[in-house]
Formats: structure tokens, C-alpha cells, sequence
């Protein structure tokens, strides 16, 4: 009896991992992802709103954060590679994401949150009716970019120089880049568009902008930023 017992609880025991196992791939499972490089606030905040609507990571809900390190390019790879493990749904920290995430599925929600007009990318078909699998939050911090650049020049009135940095791999580029030379011409100012879509690159802006001896910058959204320090 002693061995049948014992034998029996070997075979108790082997079975706990695989219990785990399957309690664990029960629980709903979020993807994040983002272009940038993991940050401390960022996640901790994402934490923090999750467990004030009662979901706590490895209690009941697992994510599976996806990090694109300002290589816009690797966004549709991460955003299929959550899709393909069938995540719950797919927050994406911008509107880059977004796109990329509304390209590798149409039937996982997605939760957003960009600085562009959704409906002007593609994100969603209305403001009030969004439809689809893609809803969240806007800024619409383009619409005021002209405003961005008459306070500047309020702050400046003898600045002559003014810089746009913009993202050429954001949906939205080209609508930066017109609102801007626009605002520009409103002000009577000479605008430098200069485009940047990883660290090195906004490295190479900046070293540009020092240069020609721009007075002011105007950063468009959404732009990356090399990993923080």
C-alpha cells in the first residue's frame, strides 16, 4: 500500500506544472504594443489602470508586451506575432501601432491612443460610430500645430527660423508637413520640415538643426525617441 501510495503521488505531483500550465493559458491575455523602448512610467501607469479595474498581471490576466526599439519597421512583425496567439485584445500605445496592429487583424479589438485624427488615418470609419474592431482615445494634437508655431512666435517675435521634426513613417506625414508650411506662411516665417523615424535619424535632425541655426522646433506626433538612460 505504501508503494501504490507513493507511486500515487508522484503522479499527483508531475501533474501540478501541467496544471499551471493550463491555468495560466486560461487567463485573457493583453498585447501592448509600442515603437519605442520599454518605459518605467508607461508601464507602471498601464499597471496601475488595469488594477484599479480589478485585473491583476499574473493573477487574472497576462500580457505580452511587444517593443518596437524606434524601428517602425519591425511594428506589422510584432503586431502579426500578437495576432497569430490570439490575444484578448491589442492596446497600442500611438497611432503607428494602431495602424500596424489594424493591419495584422480585423477581429481582435484594439484599444488606441494617438495624436492624429483616427478617422483620417483609417483607424476608425466615425468619431461618434468608430466600427470595426479599433476604438480609443485622440489628442488631435496636428489640429493644432499652427497654433504651436503662432505661440512660438509670440515667445519669439525675432526668431526667423522656425523646424518641424516629423515622422515619415507616420500615416499622417504629409498632413504635418502641409499645416505646417501653412502655419508658416500665416507667420511670415521660413519653416524647415526636416523628417525622422529612429534614433539615428533624429540624431542626424538635431545636428541639422544646430547647423543652420534654427531658432525653434516644433516636434510633430508621433515621432520616436532614442532609448532612455
Amino acid at each position: 500500500m505504501r508503494r501504490r501510495a507513493f507511486i500515487s503521488l508522484l503522479g499527483g505531483a508531475a501533474a501540478w506544472p501541467l496544471a499551471a500550465r493550463a491555468q495560466r493559458s486560461a487567463m485573457p491575455v493583453i498585447g501592448f504594443l509600442d515603437f519605442g523602448w520599454p518605459i518605467t512610467k508607461v508601464i507602471g501607469a498601464f499597471h496601475k489602470g488595469l488594477n484599479e479595474t480589478g485585473y491583476v498581471e499574473g493573477r487574472n490576466l497576462a500580457i505580452e508586451f511587444r517593443w518596437a526599439q524606434n524601428d517602425t519597421t519591425r511594428l506589422p512583425e510584432l503586431a502579426a506575432d500578437l495576432a497569430r496567439r490570439q490575444v484578448a485584445v491589442i492596446v497600442a500605445a500611438n497611432g503607428t501601432a494602431a495602424l500596424a496592429a489594424s493591419a495584422a487583424t480585423t477581429t481582435i479589438p484594439i484599444v488606441f491612443s494617438t495624436a492624429g485624427d483616427p478617422v483620417q488615418m483609417g483607424l476608425v470609419a466615425n468619431l461618434n460610430r468608430p466600427g470595426g474592431n479599433a476604438t480609443g482615445v485622440t489628442n488631435m494634437q496636428m489640429e493644432v500645430s499652427a497654433k504651436r508655431l503662432a505661440l512660438l512666435h509670440e515667445l519669439l517675435p525675432r526668431a526667423a527660423r522656425f523646424a518641424v521634426l516629423v515622422n515619415p513613417n507616420s500615416r499622417n506625414a504629409k498632413f504635418e508637413i502641409t499645416e505646417a508650411q501653412a502655419a508658416g506662411s500665416a507667420i511670415g516665417r521660413e519653416i524647415d520640415v526636416l523628417t525622422a523615424g529612429t534614433g539615428r535619424e533624429i540624431d542626424m535632425a538635431f545636428a541639422s538643426i544646430v547647423q543652420k541655426g534654427t531658432d525653434a522646433l516644433v516636434v510633430g506626433p508621433p515621432l520616436v525617441f532614442p532609448q532612455p538612460a
